[in-house]
């Protein structure tokens, strides 16, 4: 099924750099920046060893990542790149035009705290800050689940030609060493088939991207972008049941873990679910009925999917791995706006959690759901230890 049955260590970063190697791109534009660059640096080893055959460009600042990244992709190729917190932040006015030109783009972002003040520890803010940009994110928690969705993202971003940007935490996911279960060559080859365009730059049909447009042209762009997000939650659940068809591992827009009969949910994304779900097992064995709904498909946001999830469901407390100066938790502001107009909708309290990296343990979570799960009133973007 595998190169190994036992699985390979590999790291976060590492394993994308084989799901990289695994979906065969044409074009790589990277540039280092901490703690992305072991991907950048796993590619460049399995291209000099020979396993691997990309055009790989390293230009002078992550804004000229992608601005290759588009070029590239407009002729018809199929493009990788990674980045991560102030890298991506360079790219903000890129991935604006990349998901107007409806390149579909895989790009990789480690979650990184942004400056000021100076930091590399895990947190979603970097991402999440581009959530209006028009791409399609998806978050992940191990290893594992990285290889396989950076290949799922080729599929996904080729079926609706939208860029999709996949995310996992800093060195909780980047730099950790599990084992993991390289996939063969030729079942990723049967899965995601060389890449064929239908709208690209090409000197026989005289095509231009980038042209000035009127208002009505550009209003009717965005309705087709509109019209084809409609289409990525299903399509995100295809191809994780493609995926999971031939090597055993089926993914979906949410993840659901002892959700049966619970009275209690805690939502959230990212490394987090993996301490979330000890703390449910413990709660679980208390009998505390607390169960975890994981976000992997944030943009668009399954809001139909979530209000299905919570029926029934008294309590949600939503723990973000960000804050919006102003505003409060992302996810939280978010699932309040998928769950508006919900009839009999939980109290949902929204807990700042991580932000900036800070550890969240086990015995922390059992905490806050002994303390909130009661409450009378919503505790709204509550800072929490």
């Amino acid at each position: 099924m595998t190169t190994n049955n036992d699985g390979t260590l590999l790291s976060g970063n590492h394993a994308v750099a084989w799901g990289v190697k695994l979906a065969r791109p044409d074009v790589a534009p990277l540039y280092p920046i901490t703690p992305q660059t072991p991907i950048l640096e796993k590619i460049i080893e399995l291209q000099d060893k020979g396993l691997m055959t990309v055009e790989l460009l390293t230009p002078e600042s992550e804004h000229s990542a992608m601005a290759a990244a588009i070029a590239a992709s407009l002729t018809g190729a199929r493009v990788f790149s990674a980045t991560s917190s102030q890298g991506l932040l360079l790219m903000h006015e890129l991935l604006h035009y990349a998901a107007g030109a409806r390149a579909p783009i895989v790009l990789f972002n480690v979650n990184r705290t942004p400056a000021s003040p100076w930091g590399f520890w895990p947190d979603q803010l970097d991402s999440l800050a581009q959530r209006d940009t028009g791409w399609i994110q998806l978050y992940s928690e191990t290893p594992q689940e990285s290889l396989d969705t950076t290949i799922m993202a080729f599929a996904i971003a080729e079926a609706a030609n939208i860029p999709v940007m996949v995310n996992h935490d800093a060195f909780y996911v980047s730099h950790a060493v599990e084992a993991v279960r390289i996939p063969d060559q030729q079942w990723v080859d049967q899965f995601l088939p060389p890449l064929q365009l239908e709208h690209k730059l090409d000197t026989q049909t005289g095509r231009s991207f980038g042209a000035p447009i009127d208002q009505a042209a550009w209003n009717r762009s965005r309705r087709e972008m509109c019209d084809a997000m409609t289409k990525v939650e299903s399509l995100v659940s295809q191809t994780g049941q493609r995926w999971g068809a031939l090597c055993g591992r089926n993914y979906g827009p949410l993840e659901h873990y002892r959700t049966a009969q619970a009275d209690v949910l805690i939502v959230t994304m990212g490394s987090m679910c993996g301490t979330v779900r000890e703390a449910v097992d413990e709660m679980r064995q208390q009998g505390q009925s607390v169960g975890l709904i994981k976000v992997r498909l944030f943009r668009p946001l399954p809001g139909a999917a979530l209000r299905e999830a919570l029926v029934g469901v008294s309590t949600v407390l939503v723990l973000d791995r960000n804050y919006s100066p102003g505003m409060g938790g992302i996810l939280h502001q978010e699932l309040k706006s998928a769950l508006f107009g919900m009839e009999k909708a939980p109290q949902i309290h929204g807990l700042l959690a991580g932000v900036g990296g800070v550890n969240v343990a086990a015995e922390h979570i059992q905490r806050w759901v002994s303390q909130y799960a009661q409450a009378e009133a919503c505790v709204d973007s509550i800072w929490v230890e």
